[in-house]
């Protein structure tokens, strides 16, 4: 059975939990950096990502998790999670791993009264759309050569992969639509 670690320092990570194991992998919330060593990917849920960054930092998470992605670990980072695996945040010197080639825009869609649901179409999940809960979201305003864009939404990029990186704007663990997290455990098996 797979392992998948959630870091379980802020936000609906016993969400990302229950949807793991509602696709049949073993989901452990991660706290501590030798957590790490038994897991075969990781979530990075939403939250807020400064307070996220430091507790990652003062943890001594940070360096670990950037070691295990070294050696191939996929992770999934989503909303604050996409804003941590960035290697620029515009406006921001915030810790963050900065794993992947992208620029992110924190807050972008604007302010908490301006969070909004959306219909992403997304032809690697098939013709449905996913139902998408932006929650004070971030965007990715600029994209590498290696990344891969996978969605867009107000013309602004929410869905981008980078090898065993992938990042969402949005919350899917809010939705009963598993497409993404499958997705996610489909690239542990590349």
């Amino acid at each position: 059975m797979i392992t998948i670690g959630v870091l379980a320092l802020q936000g609906a990570f016993r969400e990302h939990c229950r949807m793991v194991e509602h696709l049949g992998a073993q989901a452990v919330e991660i706290r501590k950096p030798e957590q790490l060593k038994a897991v075969a990917g990781l979530i990075i849920p939403g939250g807020e990502s400064t307070g996220i960054g430091k507790m990652m930092t003062d943890w001594g998470l940070m360096d670990k998790i950037k070691e295990r992605a070294g050696q191939g670990m996929a992770i999934y980072g989503t909303c604050a999670g996409m804003i941590l695996l960035a290697q620029d945040i515009i406006d921001s010197e915030q810790p963050r791993l900065g794993l992947m080639d992208i620029v992110v825009q924190r807050n972008a869609f604007g302010r908490q009264q301006e969070s909004f649901e959306a219909d992403l179409y997304v032809p690697e999940f098939g013709e449905a759309p996913v139902r998408a809960v932006f929650i004070r979201a971030p965007f990715i305003e600029g994209v590498g050569p290696e990344v891969e864009v996978l969605a867009s939404v107000k013309e602004k990029i929410v869905i981008a992969r980078q090898g065993n990186l992938l990042a969402t704007a949005f919350h899917p663990e809010l939705t009963d639509d598993d497409r993404i997290h499958r997705y996610f455990l489909s690239m542990l098996k590349e």
